[in-house]
């Protein structure tokens, strides 16, 4: 059974984004094409957080807060040839922002838990040997009650 369910999709504000070398159209809200031939892999596209300072960064939070006491499912949609794949990365943050623990998340779904003094996150988008895909979204979903599909943990 699934509880809340947040989407997150790729803004235009390209501060968080690796433009070296890179050719980005937005087609769409739910449809970004992101091209770099000469990107090495392990390199992080996109980043997005749940806390931000406004009057530095000039953005507002792009993702949910979510707390160590609920599991959560992750849905990667991007589309990429085949072979190639992009990676994300949950980073957590206690109040004193010393890192909490990481996720790294390698296929197109995964469960997860934050560690339980996570006060803020980091999700990023990293290069896992791909040269160019389509970004439609990232869905963070609240588990309620585990199933054998949401049995996994990563």
């Amino acid at each position: 059974m699934a509880g809340e369910r947040w989407v997150i999709y790729w803004n235009e504000y390209s501060a968080d984004t690796n433009l070296y070398g890179a050719a980005v159209t937005y087609h769409k809200r739910d449809d970004v094409e992101y091209d770099n031939p000469m990107m090495s892999p392990g390199t992080v596209i996109k980043q997005w957080y749940s806390k931000t300072n406004y009057q530095a960064q000039r953005i507002e939070p792009a993702l949910p807060m979510i707390d160590g006491e609920s599991r959560y499912r992750i849905t990667v949609n991007i589309d990429s040839p085949p072979g190639e794949a992009c990676i994300v990365r949950l980073i957590f943050y206690d109040r004193y922002e010393e890192e909490a623990g990481n996720i790294t998340i390698r296929d197109k779904a995964a469960d997860f838990r934050c560690p339980l003094k996570t006060y803020s996150y980091r999700m990023q988008l990293i290069n896992g040997g791909v040269t160019r895909f389509h970004f439609h979204s990232i869905v963070i979903q609240e588990v309620l009650h585990e199933t054998e599909e949401t049995s996994e943990r990563v």
